[in-house]
Order: C-alpha cells, then sequence, then structure tokens
C-alpha cells in the first residue's frame, strides 16, 4: 500500500503543539490489487493512466474511490482496485484523458483489496462507480449485494478501522494494545508490532509500548511499580511526576534530557499499573525539549477499558 495522503494541518493541538489536519477526511491509497503480489512483476501492464492496470493471466483493474462514514463526522476514502470485465477496461483506458466522455464513464466491478479491518469479507464485493469529479477517480456510489451495500452504506467506527492502516495518518487515532488497553497513536506516526511490543513513529519522535500481568496475587500496584521500573540512573530532581488516581492504581513518568545520559535524545518512560495487576509500559524518545509536553500526552492517554468504562484516566 503507498503512503498516505494528508489534509493541509489548518490548527495546532493545544497540549503538544503538533499541527492538526481536517479530521472529516482520511485518503488511503492501495498501490497494486493484491492479486498483482502474487503473480511476476513482468505481469503488470498499463495502458497508460497509472489508475488503469492488466495483469497477464489475472484480469483487468480500474482505480476507484471507495468512501467509507466513519463517527466523529469523518470520511475514508479508499483509493481501491475493482476488477472489472475487459471491455469496461479498454472503455476506460479511450476515455480516461477525454474531458467530455471521461465524465460518463461507468465502472461496474469486484473489490480488489482486502480492507482491513474487513479483510476477506470485502474482496470480492460487487459496485458500480460513478465520475463525481472529473478532476478525480470514479467513486463507487452503488453495493450490489448485503456486504457492499453495508460498506458503504453504514457508519463504521473511527479509531476501530482507522487504526488497522499502519502507515503515518494524517490524525491521530486512539489504537488497541490488546488486553484492554490503548494508547493514541500521533498524527503521523507509522505503527508496527514486533517482538511482543508495539511501536509508533516519526522522524523526529518514536514510542514503544508493551502491557504486563503481575503473576503474585494481591500485589499492590505500589509494590508491583518498582519491578517494572527496575534498575535505572538517579531521576534528577523535578523530572518525575506520580498520580494515584481515585479507582485505585499508580500512574509514574520519569524523563531524562540528553545532559543526563550523554544521549543524543530527551527520554521518557512511563507506566501506569492497576489495581488488579494489570501495567503498561511506554517509552518516548523524542529530539527537542520542547515535545516533552507530548510524550507526556501520549502518556496520559495510555489507558484500560473496563466493561463499565476506563479504571483510570
Amino acid at each position: 500500500m503507498d503512503d498516505l495522503a494528508a489534509a493541509p494541518a489548518p490548527s495546532a493541538c493545544s497540549c503538544c503543539g503538533d499541527a492538526l489536519a481536517d479530521e472529516r477526511r482520511v485518503d488511503v491509497r492501495f498501490g497494486l490489487p493484491d492479486l498483482a503480489f502474487e503473480l511476476p512483476e513482468e505481469a503488470r501492464r498499463s495502458p497508460g493512466p497509472s489508475a488503469l492496470l492488466a495483469l497477464d493471466g489475472g484480469g483487468f483493474f480500474v482505480r476507484c474511490l471507495l468512501p467509507v462514514r466513519l463517527t466523529g463526522e469523518t470520511e475514508l476514502v479508499l483509493g481501491a482496485w475493482v476488477e472489472t470485465d475487459e471491455e469496461t477496461f479498454r472503455h476506460a483506458a479511450a476515455v480516461w484523458e477525454d474531458q467530455v466522455a471521461y465524465p460518463e464513464l461507468v465502472v461496474r466491478g469486484r473489490l480488489a483489496n482486502a480492507v482491513m479491518p474487513w479483510g476477506e469479507e470485502v474482496l470480492g464485493a460487487e459496485f458500480t462507480g460513478r465520475i463525481v469529479d472529473a478532476e478525480e477517480l470514479p467513486y463507487l456510489v452503488e453495493g450490489h449485494g448485503e456486504v457492499a451495500a453495508r460498506l458503504l452504506g453504514e457508519t463504521w467506527d473511527r479509531d476501530h478501522v482507522l487504526a488497522r492502516f499502519p502507515h503515518p495518518l494524517p490524525v491521530a487515532v486512539r489504537t488497541d494494545l490488546g488486553d484492554g488497553w490503548s494508547v493514541e497513536r500521533t498524527a503521523g506516526f507509522a505503527a508496527r508490532f514486533e517482538d511482543g511490543v508495539d511501536h509508533f513513529g516519526a522522524r523526529d519522535r518514536t514510542v514503544a509500548l508493551v502491557t504486563f500481568q503481575d503473576d503474585e496475587p494481591g500485589r499492590s500496584a505500589e509494590d508491583f511499580l518498582p519491578l517494572l521500573v527496575g534498575e535505572t540512573p538517579p531521576v534528577p530532581e523535578g523530572q518525575e511526576h506520580t498520580e494515584r488516581p481515585a479507582g485505585g492504581g499508580i500512574r509514574y513518568a520519569f524523563w531524562f534530557t540528553p545532559e543526563d545520559t550523554g544521549r543524543a535524545r530527551h527520554e521518557l518512560t512511563a507506566y501506569v499499573v492497576e489495581p488488579d495487576g494489570a501495567a503498561a509500559g511506554l517509552y518516548c524518545s523524542y529530539e527537542e525539549a520542547g515535545q516533552h509536553p507530548w510524550a507526556r500526552h501520549v502518556w496520559r492517554s495510555l489507558r484500560r477499558e473496563y466493561e463499565d468504562g476506563p479504571a483510570s484516566v
């Protein structure tokens, strides 16, 4: 999948100063139909426009725009591929650059990308695409069959959907870490999961997160926390912070500057420990001292959800 196209950023976050994008539309582009990755690169043929692709032994494809309504008055617009018949494909190639004929183009076919979080359920779903704006790709405006109709017609949970895209997103997204834990992934950060650790990162900042569970029943959060922190260099005065939420547990953070460690970047390490022994830790690394509020914001966004809501905020 190609990188995301970010929207303009008209304002800044009050907590960390990050530029905020227009959260009403998020664009994601798939570079190729899924089938293309199963065939040799030599099988790919294009009549010219990059939105048209033929695969030797694989069929004919047109890139279209699939609009998906999300909660929070957000729209996800997927630049996804649709498999068409050869006649439709050749007609599209003939009119693609024709300012008169292109607006009349109609594309009917089957979705050729297993878009997450729906995956295989939507792969092959049938749609009709029409030209809504002569400067854009065809929009899939009609779904044929229950799956396609639901994808276009329903409103889906914003964070549940967007968190499935590991590429940098133009908006912040609350991301599930498992076992009820979640955290806010900063706008512009890519995501990956490796060796049991969630990683988010941009050029100048990174975050690593891991969850724990105390294996000693009845141990208090205050007693479990030192085991998680382990041996660390002495924390300079004024560079640590402890909170005890009303619902129990403990939240603790400490940070070092390059002068403290001799390393080139600033570092914040923080933990959230719940009364039942569930815990999560995060490590933030960042280039500028002015990004410290951002690191604390990420820590404060780390929480665990229970059936009756978050236990700590």
